[in-house]
């Protein structure tokens, strides 16, 4: 058997959201299949350490797919062209992205359609692009894969697809996330918070991710009660917008806002299980890995009560509602309470054992078996 994959996103040290799923459950996918022939399709010069093992083949396809002009040119063109030649069985696409003009079997893989419903937070171009192409690729999906019952749903009633075409496989999160000692906890929050207790949030600083809020709230709390807590902002500054700039321009406890950039997933497991509480206050997610991640750390969980967090964080942790800055302020001072600190750390130990990269990767096989036949 032959797959061809859009692997475009497997970025050296640019790993993000839809790129870490890729990577998890491809590299075990291919290695669980010695007998199946891959062809990993890039749009730039890749990293070897993608190349997972034998059975891979990989294809650098020009242009580089980075704009939604070059969109059409890299999938309606290059790529067609490539799957006519290559004939495979299969063309997997793990950001959803196919080629309308090839016949190959095509299986895509949606994390969610958040533009549909907040077409605001998204460039023009972008947005454009998205709303003309994702109704059709849905549509010439011979089977769409997504991460939750929520993006099932949204999928099947947004585009009219029939909910049997859409299988849903939960994501993991990486097997580093554990707890760590005291002692660690001490120095993590000598290098990032001042030596003080913190709250983090974790994720790209887009406009759904809810920072102006977060900002907003954080104040709140801080007002309230006189502590040291600080406030971590884990991720790039790519879509710092005004409204974001704003809320924390007039914050007065914008000095207990700690930017770290990006970190490495070993710094981000350290941060992540030394905070006092991960706060992941989104309006919007297809799925949520930062949630699984603090439950497989000990670190209790604030997450919102709409779209897939729900879904994921069942009853482990503390819902609150994103578009009410004092629901979000209130979850913050419950949090440091003992008893329910212990509640939310037990509950999520339980929950975060329903989700793991190599069940994910034996629901994409699944799935991808269910196209060949």
């Amino acid at each position: 058997m032959k797959i061809a994959v859009n692997t475009r996103l497997l970025l050296k040290d640019k790993l993000e959201g839809i790129g870490w799923v890729a990577y998890e459950c491809l590299r075990r996918i291919v290695k669980s299949h010695p007998d199946v022939e891959f062809y990993f399709i890039f749009d730039r010069k890749y990293d070897e350490k993608f190349i997972f093992a034998d059975n891979v083949k990989p294809v650098v396809l020009f242009p580089p797919a980075r704009h939604p002009f070059l969109y059409i040119a890299y999938f309606e063109f290059a790529v067609a062209r490539f799957l006519r030649k290559l004939k495979p069985d299969l063309y997997l696409s793990t950001d959803a992205y196919l080629s309308l003009r090839s016949r190959t079997k095509q299986l895509a893989v949606f994390h969610d359609i958040n533009f549909e419903h907040f077409p605001q937070d998204f460039p023009k171009i972008h947005l454009w692009h998205y709303k003309k192409f994702f109704p059709k690729y849905a549509k010439k999906a011979t089977r769409i894969l997504t991460v939750s019952e929520f993006s099932k749903k949204d999928i099947s009633e947004c585009y009219g697809i029939n909910p049997d075409k859409i299988d849903v496989a939960y994501n993991g999160a990486n097997e580093i996330f554990t707890p760590v000692s005291q002692e660690i906890k001490d120095a993590i929050k000598d290098i990032y918070a001042d030596s003080k207790p913190y709250f983090m949030f974790v994720g790209s600083l887009h406009p759904r991710k809810n920072l102006a809020r977060l900002f907003t709230a954080f104040d709140i709390f801080k007002k309230r009660s006189n502590n040291n807590i600080q406030l971590l902002i884990v991720g790039e500054k790519k879509w710092w917008t005004e409204p974001i700039k704003n809320a924390y321009e007039a914050m007065t406890h914008k000095d207990d806002v700690i930017f770290t950039g990006r970190l490495s997933a070993d710094e981000l497991h350290h941060v992540t299980a030394s905070a006092l509480a991960s706060v992941y206050v989104s309006y919007f997610e297809g799925f949520g890995i930062p949630i699984v991640e603090a439950f497989r750390c000990d670190t209790p969980v604030i997450t919102s009560n709409v779209t897939s967090m729900p879904e994921v964080a069942a009853d482990a942790a503390l819902l609150i509602d994103p578009f009410d800055v004092n629901s979000i302020a209130d979850a913050m001072e419950k949090v440091l309470n003992d008893d329910i600190r212990k509640e939310l750390i037990e509950k999520g130990r339980i929950r975060c054992q329903d989700f793991s990269w190599d069940k994910a990767a034996e629901e994409w096989w699944k799935c991808i078996m269910k196209v060949q036949h």
